[in-house]
């Protein structure tokens, strides 16, 4: 850098050299009391010093304070112009929720506080080394957010506002650490879909389909552009995101009729004022969140879970928010036993038939609707404790009668043309339509700990009349997914073949953070050749995914699972049973050899492991921490959580 270069970077106004060396502070005096000078601690004393020096009026100090924990990320302009890009639309506009729950705490009489810990985007970490920080990001900000929690020792009560794939299942285990505590979970929506173009899940395959000659770069460029039809909210389709909210809300963490409300509009931010309220009646009341989070909310949530048809990524986060409030984890078994009595009652993307956007589920009646049907079915507990502080039983009452539920059910019959019991069905037209229970854990030789597919969402076309998929073709085995997506994009002799079943290794927890590998399924999906490709893996899945993918493999490769000695042209044979829910993954040939399950675990158990497994070489050192950490305190069919006393057992085994 040349000198006048220097001069003009570090040069400054003179006119700024004026500065100021003390000022009056505050005026007012703080609302001190013998009694609160004697025995607080100076922290609790100082705090208020602290208050008045951010300008709040410290006649109003010394009143129940409430914290407003969120995900917001980015700057906004008052005008909602971007000064600074968020990661993504999902908490682009979270600060509207919290500078309206402020207001309403204000206006009753509280004196609120706000926090931030803002989240990624797994759509923008997609087939990058972003995505290996993904889900260990999860269990660090649930950890800032407990600590932000605790470093607010005066607060009567936490709202907590969030959104997306990570920041929203951090939030509720945060929420759920905070046992004693009064907490509301607000969650922070929807975007909407364009009038004309693609759905956030589609957009992200243009690649695929360009290199396939399915669009122009013209296309490409425009569908891109306009994918997200309003500035903040969770992405239109029942992934991860939008799965959490209503999740949330069927925990009782959340008003009802809250999840996947559309982001910016009134009827939102109503959502905030609302919920400030309730937190307020909550701390009078002295009802804390042991009392909503119970081993039959977390049921209760399973059941929603089951009925809307939700992503896979929940059998992650269920679990952790259940050890976060000290309740039981789910088990795989669990999720067998209700997924198999639980209907889908929804269509939405993307699992169809018709795949509405999440928008019209909030409009049609969102939770509570879907709750009535399988009330219905006598499978809730309705002595469930809600933020409302009345159990869901009476909850249920409301909604059925409640003058929101006709008007916003006519909104979609009027705007979209839409009946709303083509959204949410009850069980008879649910059945009627083809929709088939959520997910299946299947096992097998290649898989012995389990996996999962959701299969509700495998393309019907491919499976047989009795409701059973059955695929076996030759293994095309990849140890990256860069690898992976270029077979996939390619047309020479190295591309995937229809009747291929890609196997996928080395991405579960201690490979890569235990990637979501959404940039593959959601090109298989939108190719004309994709449905007849299945995909099997260690990593994990989008909630966008559909198909034939079963993941989760377990053991992963690198921990000594067979899936990590399969070969190119092994013979994998994958059943998956829409009906009953059972299905197996398994080896059972070589090349033009054919044999059956036995055999094949025989061959595996004789062969040697893969001389290219190995960790990706950028796999951060902080991922494969949260990997030894979460192997310790019971994997991915735990949670993925921190189990503190089964890490410190451990430690204390390896001292000795």
């Amino acid at each position: 850098m040349t000198t006048d270069k220097l001069s003009a970077l570090l040069d400054t106004d003179t006119a700024l050299f004026d500065v100021q060396t003390s000022a009056a502070g505050p005026g007012g005096a703080l609302p001190l009391t013998e009694e609160l000078l004697l025995n607080a601690p100076s922290g609790d004393i100082f705090g208020l010093t602290q208050d008045a020096g951010m300008g709040w009026n410290p006649a109003e100090l010394g009143r129940k304070e409430f914290l407003i924990l969120s995900t917001q990320g980015g700057i906004r302009a008052p005008d909602g112009q971007p000064i600074a890009l968020g990661y993504h639309t999902g908490h682009w506009e979270v600060g509207l929720l919290m500078k309206v729950a402020a207001e309403e705490l204000k206006a009753i009489g509280c004196v609120p506080f706000a926090g931030f810990v803002t989240d990624p985007c797994d759509g923008r970490t997609q087939g990058t080394t972003g995505m290996m920080d993904s889900l260990p990001y999860r269990n660090d900000a649930a950890m800032v957010l407990r600590r932000l929690i605790r470093s607010l020792p005066t607060r009567a009560g936490v709202m907590g506002v969030a959104t997306c794939d990570k920041g929203l299942p951090a939030m509720m285990m945060a929420l759920a650490s905070a046992r004693d505590l009064p907490t509301v979970l607000v969650p922070g929506g929807v975007t909407l879909p364009p009038t004309q173009g693609e759905d956030a899940g589609k957009i992200q395959t243009i690649g695929a389909r360009f290199a396939h000659g399915q669009l122009t770069l013209q296309e490409a460029a425009e569908l891109g552009c306009r994918a997200c039809a309003s500035p903040g909210g969770g992405c239109q389709f029942l992934g991860t995101a939008a799965t959490s909210q209503v999740v949330a809300e069927a925990l009782g963490m959340a008003l009802p009729h809250a999840a996947l409300a559309p982001s910016g509009q009134p009827i939102w931010l109503d959502m905030a004022r609302r919920s400030a309220r309730a937190l307020a009646e909550l701390a009078k009341r002295k009802l804390a969140t042991r009392h909503v989070l119970t081993d039959a909310a977390v049921r209760n949530a399973m059941t929603v879970h089951a009925a809307f048809g939700g992503s896979t990524n929940l059998l992650l986060h269920i679990p952790a928010v259940a050890y976060s409030a000290g309740l039981r984890r789910p088990t795989v078994e669990d999720w067998t036993a209700i997924n198999r009595r639980v209907p889908r009652l929804v269509d939405v993307l993307p699992n169809g038939p018709a795949g509405h956007p999440t928008v019209r589920v909030f409009l049609a009646g969102g939770v509570p609707e879907v709750m009535l049907h399988l009330r219905r079915l006598g499978l809730l507990d309705e002595s469930a404790l809600t933020v409302t502080g009345e159990p869901l039983g009476r909850v249920l009452d409301w909604w059925e009668k409640s003058e929101r539920r006709v008007r916003l059910r006519n909104v979609l019959r009027e705007k979209d043309g839409i009946d709303p019991d083509d959204v949410i069905m009850s069980p008879e037209r649910a059945k009627a339509r083809g929709l088939t229970s959520t997910v299946t854990f299947p096992r097998g030789n290649l898989a012995p700990e389990g996996s999962v597919i959701k299969s509700t969402a495998i393309d019907p076309s491919v499976v047989d009349a009795d409701g059973v998929y059955r695929k076996t073709g030759p293994a095309r085995v990849f140890t990256s997914e860069r690898a992976a997506i270029r077979a996939i994009k390619s047309h020479g002799p190295d591309a995937l073949r229809p009747g291929d079943v890609l196997v996928l290794i080395c991405r579960g927890p201690m490979g890569s953070g235990m990637e979501e590998i959404y940039q593959i399924t959601s090109a298989l999906k939108h190719l004309s050749f994709g449905k007849n490709v299945a995909v099997v893996t260690d990593a994990r899945f989008s909630g966008v995914s559909t198909g034939a993918c079963v993941g989760h493999v377990g053991p992963e490769a690198l921990a000594g699972g067979p899936i990590g000695k399969v070969r190119d042209g092994d013979r994998i044979r994958i059943v998956i049973d829409r009906n009953r829910l059972e299905g197996s993954v398994d080896l059972i040939g070589e090349g033009e050899t054919v044999f059956g399950p036995e055999e094949g675990a025989r061959v595996l158990a004789r062969r040697e492991a893969r001389p290219d497994l190995a960790p990706d070489p950028e796999l951060p050192a902080d991922t494969r921490l949260w990997a030894a950490l979460q192997a310790v305190s019971g994997g991915t069919w735990g949670g993925c959580v921190y189990d503190v006393e089964a890490i410190l057992g451990r430690l204390k085994g390896v001292v000795r």
